[in-house]
Order: C-alpha cells, then sequence, then structure tokens
C-alpha cells in the first residue's frame, strides 16, 4: 500500500515500476490500484491520494496490509514537518501494529532534494523500534533507486511470512 502527502510522485512512482507511461499524470482522487511484478513476486499496490480531505479516509484501506511503502518528495522541505507526523500518526493505526515500511525519498533528481538520511533523521525513523523500516533515495521518472526499493520489500515480505 503507498501512502503520502499529494504531489510527493506515488502515482509517476507505481507507473514506472509497471512500466507504464510517466509522462502524463494528474492527481489522484480516490485511489489506483496496480500488481506489479518484482523479484518472482506479484505485488498488489494501492495508491492512494493524498489531498488533505483524502487523508482521514486512509485507515480505511489498511486492513490485510503486508507492508507499507510511503513517499515523501526529498525536495518539500516546508512539508516535511507534516509529512513526518501523517507517517507517525499512520503507523500508530491497529491494522498496521509491526507492519514494515518503506519510505521512498522520491526526487532525488532535484538540487534541493534532501539526502534520505537526512529526511531519516527528520521523520524520527529511529524511534521506530517495532517494525523493520527502510528508507531508500529514488527519482521515480529516471526509475533510479525504484528496484533496490522492490528488493527490500520482496526480502521483506518472504522474511515476514517464514
Amino acid at each position: 500500500m503507498r501512502k503520502s502527502l499529494d504531489n510527493a510522485g506515488k502515482t509517476t512512482l507505481l507507473k514506472k515500476l509497471a512500466s507504464e507511461d510517466v509522462s502524463t499524470i494528474t492527481p489522484t482522487q480516490g485511489f489506483n490500484i496496480k500488481s506489479v511484478a518484482s523479484n518472482g513476486m506479484k505485488l498488489n499496490v494501492w495508491d492512494i491520494g493524498g489531498q488533505r480531505k483524502i487523508r482521514p479516509f486512509w485507515k480505511k484501506y489498511l486492513e490485510n496490509t503486508d507492508l507499507l511503502i510511503y513517499v515523501i518528495d526529498s525536495a518539500d522541505k516546508k512539508r516535511f514537518e507534516e509529512t513526518g507526523q501523517e507517517l507517525s500518526d499512520l503507523i500508530e493505526e491497529d491494522n498496521l501494529k509491526a507492519v514494515p515500511v518503506l519510505i521512498f525519498a522520491n526526487k532525488q533528481d532535484l538540487v534541493t532534494a534532501a539526502p534520505a538520511s537526512e529526511i531519516a533523521e527528520g521523520l524520527n525513523l529511529h524511534t521506530y523500534r517495532d517494525r523493520e523500516w527502510q528508507i531508500q533515495a529514488c527519482a521515480a521518472l529516471s526509475g533510479e533507486g525504484l528496484q533496490d526499493g522492490m528488493n527490500w520489500i520482496c526480502n521483506t515480505i518472504v522474511n515476514k511470512k517464514k
């Protein structure tokens, strides 16, 4: 399941993973569902819109979540506090107890992007001791870093089911 604030690049990232055209992306009004193949696995990924008016409904989509993917716009530093609070509130939901989290630090191709390590520190990821987590620098438009994130996802899901 993929969540984050609006304009973080969730839909672009998902379309890139599904080998679809990313030249025309519009804001997600509600959600998209796609199946993505990676490392011999078929993953059903929910892309849920991040507009403020949609966020109260995020929790309705949390049941049976194996892993949470949270996408952050690394260049939008003025929203780091807001996105950090949304992530913190989200992972405290009962349906996400101990669910692993992958944070894609997107838009690393922009000169104003904060490095993933700085974002991890700002989000206090080190305080998430009840679950596995990973932050992955990426650029959804070029695809850079996406496969590394998918490898972590697949390995984490396989290890969790053992």
